[in-house]
């Protein structure tokens, strides 16, 4: 359960562009996230969800301050309150905030992965921080001596998620932690980031696996098109459809496996098109004209929507 402090995380009106060329050397902006906010407390597990091509890794690198040379990033994101600057996230990256990235080549393949995990704290200390964090992960004390090339994608990813923890991070950003993992096991790495933020961490899960998050999320963030439409109680999506907001938010519910793939016509927006207004108004059944103009983020039972039809 979150604390009563401020938000360890804040991520406002991100917007991120890259530039690229076009036809006659001409360059161009192309913006692919537009007005995404959230946060996370400490104690929190908030879910990051949404369709492919909706930002949710480029989130993830733009807190960690991984974006490609040619992206442009505007907006805020704030660390305990202060703005993460270059030199404050140089300062804290891999001991105060940590990445789980989505490829497991992240991992170095010349390097055992004990000592990969052992990271900056090395010694005795950082050997066993490294080997109770396997253990905690499903991995037995050999794995210590192996590397990379050597391990199933399975046992790679556990490494990587171990690697995290090592250094009791304030701030985890998982970014799709589960994919190669059995279904028994991709819960038991879940229920791990459950006890990591009941230990006091603020946890951002990006996944596409909504069903396995929920059991462990306090707040589900919903991204559509590079923008956040949608944030609310882990509780709501639970209790289905008729507890939602946004018109995506039921849609996307609507189309996981156990509703029968109920899809909708259409598709997301190019991200070098986007439409005026509302994203998601071009397949939405309750569009207007209003739904042309801006939609700003605002608070409805309990949770945010951006969309001016939300009761």
């Amino acid at each position: 359960m979150a604390t009563e402090n401020g938000p360890v995380l804040t991520v406002r009106e991100l917007r991120i562009s890259f530039g690229m060329y076009a036809k006659g050397l001409r360059k161009e902006s192309l913006r692919v996230i537009d007005s995404l906010s959230l946060d996370v407390r400490a104690g929190e597990i908030v879910t990051v969800v949404g369709s492919s091509g909706s930002g949710k890794s480029l989130l993830a690198h733009a807190i960690l301050g991984i974006l490609p040379a040619n992206a442009e990033a505007e907006g805020s994101i704030l660390y305990k309150g202060e703005e993460l600057t270059p030199a404050r996230l140089r300062r804290r990256r891999g001991t105060e905030i940590a990445l789980i990235p989505q490829s497991v080549d992240s991992l170095d393949p010349l390097m055992r992965v004990g000592k990969q995990a052992a990271g900056a704290r090395g010694g005795k200390e950082g050997r066993n921080a490294a080997r109770a964090a396997f253990a905690r992960c499903g991995l037995d004390a050999r794995v210590e001596r192996l590397f990379p090339f050597q391990l199933s994608g399975g046992m790679a990813r556990r490494v990587l998620i171990s690697t995290a923890a090592v250094a009791s991070p304030a701030l985890i950003v998982a970014d799709e932690p589960t994919p190669g993992l059995g279904a028994a096991r991709a819960m038991e790495t879940l229920r791990h980031f459950r006890e990591l933020a009941d230990g006091g961490a603020a946890v951002l899960l990006i996944t596409h696996d909504i069903d396995l998050a929920l059991p462990i999320a306090d707040r589900i963030a919903v991204l559509y098109a590079g923008t956040t439409v949608e944030i609310a109680p882990a509780e709501d999506f639970r209790k289905g459809r008729d507890a939602l907001r946004h018109p995506y938010s039921k849609a996307f519910l609507d189309a996981l496996p156990q509703n029968a793939f109920r899809p909708i016509a259409g598709a997301q927006p190019y991200a070098g098109h986007p439409p005026p207004g509302c994203p998601f108004a071009e397949r939405c059944p309750a569009r207007t004209e209003a739904c042309e103009r801006a939609v700003a983020m605002r608070a409805l039972r309990g949770g945010e929507v951006r969309c001016i039809h939300a009761t």
